[in-house]
């Protein structure tokens, strides 16, 4: 017996979708549910525009209005590839790289096209970095990065790294803003999934040999070893934007959050105290002027 199309199609580990010429969804398999987190009774007869997948580039770019490559497929029946950043259901942004394609009748015309994407974020690397925490003491328990005690080790390490080998590193001070307002105005539950949100979209996009950490409330760090100043600067403001871009969606509210960062490079003279001040410092210059901004040196 021959298996059916569909039940392949709904195993895959990559996820599958289809629509018609209006962009309305009418397959949704398994492997869209498990890197979205949207089930197919959740998406099926919607719309891109339905700020489902709500695609963006990595520049903020909304995707569904602007060089959507399911749409541009769908206008002239070539194949695309592209790298994008997904809108997941718990609020995150997810990496992806999304594939294109169309689907056409016996004499060619196009009558849909089928989006196939996968998640780009190095998963396998990030659970051997998190089974090799000890989760006692050096995992934040509600965000899952790391926490003060892991990145002042990791930190020193770089330092230390940089002193002896000249091998660069950098620090991102992050700081959610406004999130006192949050925890007023919509509850600690509410703030608590909005960390794990901001947690969430920096650690997908970061890279392996980088490391996420929660200073402490609503602070993180990130430490990104081999890098030099334009990687520092691009890296922080494509976070930024990210971050920007995510939203939660709770009791029918939409949540949202910018952030405000600081920069810096290890300087010879640093210690850990002078490396992590100058990024703070910075981290502050950005809330003084006018937050949801990247500060640097």
């Amino acid at each position: 017996m021959q298996p059916d199309p569909k039940d392949i199609l709904d195993n895959l580990y990559d996820s599958v979708y289809f629509v018609d010429p209006a962009r309305r969804i009418t397959y949704w398999n398994k492997g869209a549910e498990r890197i979205t987190g949207y089930p197919a009774g959740r998406v099926m007869g919607s719309f891109c525009h339905d700020d489902i997948l709500n695609h963006v580039t990595e520049n903020g770019v909304q995707l569904c209005f602007n060089g959507f490559p399911l749409q541009a497929t769908l206008a002239d029946g070539k194949w695309r590839e592209a790298e994008v950043y997904l809108h997941h259901a718990e609020g995150h942004r997810v990496p992806i790289i999304v594939r294109t394609s169309p689907i056409r009748e016996v004499n060619g015309g196009i009558i849909g096209a089928v989006e196939t994407f996968s998640d780009n974020t190095s998963l396998l690397t990030i659970r051997r970095r998190a089974t090799k925490l000890d989760q006692t003491i050096l995992l934040d328990p509600l965000t899952s990065a790391g926490n003060r005690r892991h990145i002042e080790i990791k930190l020193q390490s770089a330092l230390s790294e940089f002193q002896q080998l000249r091998i660069p590193a950098g620090i991102l001070f992050i700081d959610i803003d406004y999130f006192k307002r949050v925890n007023d105005e919509s509850g600690h539950a509410t703030g608590d999934s909005v960390l794990k949100m901001v947690a969430n979209t920096l650690q997908h996009n970061i890279r392996n040999e980088d490391t996420l950490a929660r200073w402490g409330g609503e602070e993180f760090i990130v430490l990104l070893n081999g890098i030099d100043r334009k990687g520092l600067a691009n890296t922080a403001e494509k976070l930024r934007t990210l971050v920007e871009n995510s939203h939660l969606t709770l009791d029918g509210k939409v949540i949202a959050v910018t952030i405000s960062i600081g920069t810096t490079l290890a300087r010879l003279e640093d210690n850990l105290d002078t490396f992590l001040h100058w990024a703070d410092q910075n981290m502050y210059h950005s809330k003084l002027a006018g937050r949801n901004q990247v500060s640097t040196d």
